[in-house]
């Protein structure tokens, strides 16, 4: 059984910071290294468990005709955390003996069987390989603090902390709002209290497509005038290092495993090192400009794979 590196973010680069006081995330807010930090961050990665519903996240709630409207702000890292956000990949599919619902490894910087195995049915060469790997691909998904500030279909929501589960489509709005693309943007960082800005959140159907396009920042501002009442709040947010911690992940052989029970016991042979990421080989066909399915969004996923979890388990 191959072993569990330490995750990328949780252990080896917290151990080298140091931990970071109220008073020190107001003082990187007005000096603008937190912004060049998160920046750096974001140039990087461009480079390279089951159960009830977690009652910490919150999930913008839709009427029938599929629209959504809510104002969050996305918060600091948690204290004692350097980023604001964790970023997980996984893997939901089904097969002839099941469903496959589990974190990558990937995610830890490790070999996945998942991975290897769609490598293999890429470099076959075979169309109908290609297209059962591309129902096999990872899905990313982004966990942040946010603070709710108008939530009109559930009030009760407003002014308190939630984690909140989203995708690379609101990930590249938040890279936007960082990194603008004209001389005459200014560049804010999302996750300050004093000098970010608060998170339209707009949801609609397109042609059957969940929609996020419409969805902006609003101009920059503090979230409060207090500072005693922002660091009682920055102490309520949750840790993000768990989701990327060890436990969270199985072992390479029992991934292994559950993935030749859910491919009917067939066997998957490890592929040649042909290429290094799995994105770069298992790549979807071009998405609509202005439209994401609905299946593909991150917190709309939740449902359907606990439903589908359930079913694996039965």
């Amino acid at each position: 059984m191959q072993g569990v590196n330490p995750p990328i973010y949780s252990i080896r680069r917290i151990l080298r910071i140091k931990f970071m006081t109220f008073a020190n995330l107001k003082k990187q807010s007005r000096l603008g290294s937190l912004t060049s930090k998160l920046t750096n961050e974001i140039e990087k990665m461009n480079k390279g468990s089951t159960g009830g519903a977690d009652e910490r996240l919150w999930k913008l709630e839709v009427d029938k005709a599929g629209n959504g409207y809510a104002v969050i702000r996305f918060l600091p890292a948690p204290e004692g955390e350097e980023l604001p956000w964790a970023k997980v990949w996984s893997h939901a599919f089904q097969g002839p003996g099941g469903w496959y619902i589990e974190n990558s490894l990937t995610t830890l910087g490790q070999k996945d069987p998942v991975s290897e195995y769609n490598r293999l049915l890429w470099n076959s060469g075979n169309d109908a390989d290609k297209d059962l790997a591309r129902k096999q691909k990872r899905k990313l998904s982004y966990i942040s603090n946010i603070y709710v500030v108008k939530d009109p279909t559930n009030p009760q929501n407003e002014g308190k902390v939630f984690l909140y589960k989203f995708g690379k489509k609101i990930f590249d709005k938040i890279t936007a709002a960082m990194q603008p693309e004209f001389e005459d943007e200014t560049a804010i960082d999302p996750f300050d209290f004093w000098q970010g800005a608060n998170f339209k959140l707009k949801a609609k159907n397109v042609a059957g497509y969940r929609n996020y396009d419409s969805s902006e920042f609003a101009a920059s501002s503090a979230l409060l005038d207090d500072d005693d009442a922002l660091e009682a709040l920055w102490k309520k947010q949750y840790a993000l290092a768990e989701f990327t911690a060890a436990d969270q992940f199985k072992a390479y052989d029992v991934l292994q495993q559950r993935l030749d029970a859910v491919l009917n016991n067939k066997q998957t042979r490890v592929a040649p090192e042909v290429a290094d990421e799995e994105e770069e080989i298992v790549t979807a066909p071009p998405e609509p400009v202005t439209a994401s399915p609905i299946v593909n969004s991150a917190q709309d996923d939740d449902d359907a794979l606990k439903y589908f979890q359930r079913l694996a388990e039965e």
